[in-house]
């Protein structure tokens, strides 16, 4: 098992979070022995921690793209100057 856990760490996010899905099933389903069971569990930890950070580097990805727009604010957009001045109007 060993050498599967090596693999599991260059799992991008889908391939581990289908793998997750199957371990959950598997536990669900029972007929396993409770080290078998418990192997099982320790895979799952594994493939959920896996997933998290994936999750993180991409909701990192995401603050960083939409900080980048706003730091813009429209200013070196063409026509930015004219953008925010609707609420001068009122």
């Amino acid at each position: 098992m060993s050498e599967a856990n090596g693999d599991r760490t260059e799992l991008g996010y889908e391939d581990a979070r289908d793998q997750l899905i199957q371990v959950v099933r598997d536990l669900e389903a029972g007929g396993l022995s409770l080290e078998d069971s418990l192997a099982l569990w320790e895979k799952g930890e594994h493939l959920a921690k896996l997933c998290e950070r994936h999750l993180e580097g991409a909701r990192e990805r995401i603050e960083a793209a939409l900080a980048s727009v706003e730091d813009n604010g429209g200013a070196d957009e063409p026509g930015g100057d004219g953008a925010n001045t609707g609420s001068d109007r009122e």
